[in-house]
């Protein structure tokens, strides 16, 4: 257990407040409720206490009445959860360039870990369908909103035509419960990407509107042989005794950190579990769909080999002990599963108690691998190679040059807040003593659910002009290779990671903290830890006007995103 700068007496002195005993750490908080925060009866939904694990400062006087500045919202609640249809675990769709995809977004009944809830599926099945198609393929999806919200579908890290990034307002209107609307994909690119939607993402895609397309590779040996191939997407929701915990009405609570959840899924179950023989190597299409969660992803001690990133191979195969991998992230995989026996894949972290200035390493189940009998197919010597992907350098080559240009934007991430609770911001100033470089869990429920997007605003600073977030609107032609420096500012009021996304595009990431960057694949998301400051590159070939934004989902909603269009010189008009 490791120590940093202050302990839970200090902090307590600071504030100069009493705190309640503490038994109030043992009990478990998502089974009770307090004055201020009623049960749901009737028709009506109203706040109850956020839950909390037995890590977490305890609750502070001044604070028990308080519920956040919005109102309590879930979608279908009062509803007989048994009217809707059952969601059915994800199909793999095979598409063919010209085929036609028609899919729904739906409410369906969820069950998980023996409780049903109402939530929202992509073509009633969770995760959404897979759809498989080979690069340079060209489909077409007819997609029809049947949830009581409007929504959108982005498909992240496609170089698709600007018109079906399904930005509303910048790309398309929203598409209103009952309406349709008609989107064409094209895959440049071999590799894992996903879809979900881009309005209330904090809510919608929290309840399961989320899916993966899967780009395969057109030649011979892009990537090494293995036994099978399974794509495991991360994810984490919160509920308590009474069920989904309610989201913000009108703005996202847990502003400040991200909407943790409290129970953790792969591919939409808490039981994930995969039956292989042993001697296999299985490879793993990792994405992380949840809103502000940070995985770091084990497999129980086998060997873990990174062969690909969001949008390419890298460019050296590389052996890792774990796989960090940020919301909105992708990461192929190759695992070799030696011997017989079960396998745990497990998320290993440093969890952070604030209040008593302690780290507590956690380790948490996300399912198991059980291998049995052995294989016919034997790869573990091509498993044993790093291989050096010269087709990846090759790409990569034509803009080594630009890798030490100056940048040409500078972006700060911070934040600004604005009529915050005042424990929160007395706790806060305390809190800033210390800051890790990634939050790994969510170490202040109380004042992280309190705080909406109305009071806390994430920022984007171009530090070269002064505007802020989408007041910033730059301007790039097709063909350009733009540097971008972000950097994340330490000192604001709470320092955290951000995961930081370009649409549209593609980059790599070419210096961290002024270090470059040794091995290198092509991006779309990349993690920027507090403190930290990155360089990307990118590789400008898509007209159109796009964004640029933090893919935590309740950062997103509070202001933490940025507009910039690029031109084509050769066709009139372009991207206006």
């Amino acid at each position: 257990m490791q120590r940093f700068r202050f302990n839970g007496l200090l902090l307590a002195a600071v504030l100069l407040i009493p705190v309640l005993p503490a038994q109030t750490q043992e009990m478990d908080h998502s089974m009770h409720t307090h004055h201020g925060h009623d049960m749901s009866t009737g028709d009506s939904l109203a706040w109850r206490m956020a839950p909390m694990d037995g890590m977490t400062m305890p609750m502070m006087p001044g604070m028990m009445d308080d519920v956040p500045d919005t109102g309590a919202f879930l979608p279908g609640f009062g509803m007989d959860v048994s009217m809707f249809p059952e969601a059915r675990p994800s199909e793999i769709i095979d598409m063919a360039d010209g085929d036609t995809l028609h899919m729904d977004a739906s409410l369906v009944r969820r069950t998980i870990n023996g409780q049903e809830y109402v939530m929202m599926a992509y073509g009633g099945m969770y995760p959404g369908p897979l759809i498989r198609a080979d690069r340079g393929a060209k489909v077409v999806v007819e997609f029809t909103n049947n949830i009581d919200m409007p929504t959108t579908v982005h498909w992240h890290g496609l170089r698709l035509d600007n018109a079906f990034d399904g930005i509303p307002g910048l790309t398309q209107d929203p598409v209103e419960t009952g309406e349709s609307f008609t989107y064409e994909l094209k895959f440049p690119d071999t590799g894992m990407y996903w879809y979900h939607p881009h309005m209330r993402e904090d809510v919608q895609q929290d309840l399961g509107l989320y899916g993966n397309m899967l780009v395969d590779p057109t030649e011979e040996g892009y990537y090494a042989p293995v036994n099978r191939e399974v794509p495991l997407i991360l994810d984490d929701i919160l509920v308590d005794s009474n069920g989904l915990f309610p989201y913000g009405e009108s703005a996202p609570t847990h502003a400040l950190m991200g909407r943790f959840g409290n129970v953790l899924m792969v591919n939409g179950v808490t039981d994930y579990n995969l039956d292989i023989q042993a001697g296999e190597v299985v490879r793993f299409y990792l994405t992380n769909v949840a809103n502000t969660r940070t995985f770091n992803v084990n497999f129980g001690g086998a060997r873990i080999k990174v062969i690909a990133d969001d949008v390419s191979k890298l460019e050296r195969e590389q052996f890792v002990s774990s796989v960090i991998i940020a919301p909105a992230e992708r990461y192929i995989v190759d695992v070799y599963f030696d011997g017989e026996g079960t396998y745990e894949i497990t998320n290993a972290v440093q969890s952070i108690d604030h209040f008593r200035g302690i780290f507590v390493p956690e380790t948490h189940a996300l399912g198991t691998i059980s291998a049995s009998g052995s294989t016919p197919a034997d790869h573990a010597d091509a498993f044993a190679e790093a291989r050096t992907n010269k087709d990846t350098i090759a790409d990569i080559d034509g803009f080594r040059r630009y890798f030490d240009k100056a940048p040409d934007h500078n972006l700060r991430l911070t934040i600004e807040t604005k009529g915050l609770h005042s424990m929160t911001m007395r706790m806060m100033e305390v809190d800033t003593l210390y800051f890790p470089p990634i939050e790994w869990n969510e170490g202040m429920p109380m004042m992280n659910w309190l705080s909406t997007g109305d009071e806390a605003k994430w920022t984007l600073l171009d530090e070269d002009t002064g505007l802020k977030s989408m007041d910033i609107n730059w301007q790039w032609e097709v063909g350009d290779v733009v540097k971008i420096r972000v950097f994340n500012d330490p000192s604001s009021f709470h320092p955290m990671n951000h995961p930081f996304h370009v649409h549209g595009q593609r980059f790599v990431v070419t210096h961290i903290d002024g270090v470059s960057n040794r091995n290198m694949g092509w991006k779309d998301t990349v993690i920027v830890p507090v403190g930290s400051t990155i360089d990307i590159l990118v590789d400008v070939t898509n007209p159109g006007k796009w964004m640029a934004h933090c893919h935590i989902a309740e950062h997103l909603h509070a202001g933490m995103m940025l507009g910039f269009e690029v031109r084509d010189p050769n066709t009139p008009n372009a991207g206006r």
